[in-house]
C-alpha cells in the first residue's frame, strides 16, 4: 500500500501547508467517505461546511478557504485544487492490468500490418491487412481494428472497442471499452419501390492527438470525406457523433449528448449532457450548450444557451422564472 505524509504530497503539489498531521495518508477519498489516514479536497467554499463532520486528515483547498483545519489536521492550499487532486490521485493510481507477452497468441495480425516498437496486444485482438499501429500502443483483448486503419504512438484501446477500415487514430489518445469509430454513419432515402435506400458511406473518420472517447460512444464515418475530432478532444459515455461532423480543438461532450450528421463544433465547445444538435448546424468558439438542451440553430461563438429548443442562457432562465411564477400566482 502507497502511502506518504504531508510533506511528501507538498513536494509534488508545491502548495503552502496550513496546519499539520502527524498521518501516514494511505489513499484520497470523498469528504464524507475519507478515514484519518486518507486525504480530500474542497473545490469551492460550499463544501467548506462538510470539512467538520469529515474524518479525513487532510484536504487539498483552494487559496480562498476561510476555515481552519483543525487538530492534527492540515490543509494544502494550491491555485486549483480540482487540477490539483488530479495530481494527488495520479500519485495513488494503482498499475494498469498486466501484459504477460507483448502480443498474446491468440491475437489474429495480418501479415501486412506493421507494429511499432514497444507496442503490446492482448487476448484474441484482431488486425486487419495494411493496418499501422505506432510505438507504444496498447490494445487490451478483443479489440478490432480493421483494414487500413493507423494507430498513433502512446494511445490505449480499451477491450471491445472497434475501429473501422481506413479509420486514423493520433497519438495519446485513450478509447475506452467498446467504443466504435467508423460504423456507417445513418443515411436512408425514401424510395417508392424499395421503401427506404440506405445511402453508402465511404468516407472515414479522422481523430487528432490527445483524445479521449468514453464507453459506448460512436464516431460515424463520413458519408464522403471525412468526420473528424479535432486534437484535445474529450468525450465522455455513450455519445453519438454523426457522419461528417467536424470538431475544433479541446471540445467536450457530456454523456449521452449527440451530433446529428454535419455538425460544426469551433475550439472549445462544451456540450452537456444529454444535449442535441441539429443536423447542419454551427456552433462557434467557446461556445456552451447547457444539459438537455435542442440546438436546431447556428450558435455564436462565445454564447451560453439553454433550453428546448435552445435560446440565449439568461433568456431561458428569465422564461423559467415567468413561468414559475404563473403557476405558482395560479394556485
Amino acid at each position: 500500500m502507497k502511502s506518504y505524509s504531508i510533506l511528501e504530497i507538498n513536494e509534488l503539489l508545491g502548495g503552502e501547508i496550513m496546519g499539520n498531521t502527524t498521518h501516514k495518508i494511505t489513499a484520497p477519498e470523498q469528504l464524507e467517505s475519507a478515514s484519518e489516514t486518507e486525504i480530500s479536497f474542497i473545490g469551492t467554499k460550499k463544501y467548506e461546511k462538510f470539512w467538520q463532520t469529515s474524518k479525513a486528515c487532510a484536504a487539498v483547498v483552494n487559496q480562498d478557504i476561510a476555515i481552519e483545519p483543525g487538530d492534527n489536521r492540515a490543509f494544502i492550499k494550491v491555485k486549483n485544487a480540482d487540477l490539483a487532486m488530479s495530481q494527488v490521485l495520479d500519485l495513488f493510481a494503482p498499475p494498469p492490468p498486466v501484459f504477460k507477452t507483448d502480443i498474446h497468441p491468440t491475437a489474429v495480425i495480418d501479415e501486412t500490418a506493421k507494429i511499432g516498437t514497444g507496442t503490446r496486444i492482448g487476448a484474441n485482438c484482431y488486425l486487419g491487412p495494411n493496418v499501422v499501429l505506432g510505438d507504444h500502443v496498447t490494445l487490451y483483448p478483443n479489440v478490432t481494428i480493421l483494414d487500413e486503419s493507423t494507430i498513433g504512438n502512446h494511445t490505449t484501446i480499451w477491450s471491445g472497442s472497434v475501429i473501422r477500415e481506413r479509420c486514423h487514430v493520433g497519438t495519446h489518445c485513450i478509447l475506452h471499452p467498446n467504443s466504435t469509430i467508423g460504423a456507417d454513419g445513418f443515411g436512408f432515402r425514401p424510395c417508392a419501390e424499395s421503401g427506404l435506400v440506405k445511402i453508402p458511406q465511404i468516407g472515414n473518420v479522422i481523430i487528432g492527438n490527445g483524445v479521449e472517447i468514453g464507453a459506448n460512444s460512436c464516431v460515424d464515418r463520413g458519408k464522403f470525406s471525412s468526420t473528424v475530432l479535432g486534437d484535445g478532444c474529450k468525450i465522455d459515455n455513450l455519445v453519438q457523433i454523426g457522419h461528417n461532423s467536424k470538431l475544433g480543438r479541446f471540445c467536450i461532450m457530456a454523456g449521452n449528448s449527440g451530433l446529428a450528421g454535419s455538425v460544426t463544433l469551433g475550439n472549445g465547445v462544451i456540450i452537456g449532457g444529454s444535449a442535441s444538435i441539429k443536423d447542419h448546424t454551427t456552433i462557434g468558439d467557446g461556445a456552451i450548450v447547457g444539459a438537455g438542451s435542442g440546438v436546431a440553430t447556428d450558435i455564436e461563438a462565445g454564447k451560453t444557451v439553454l433550453g428546448y429548443p435552445a435560446i440565449d442562457a439568461r433568456d431561458a432562465l428569465k422564461q423559467w422564472a415567468i413561468l414559475k411564477r404563473l403557476v405558482r400566482d395560479s394556485k
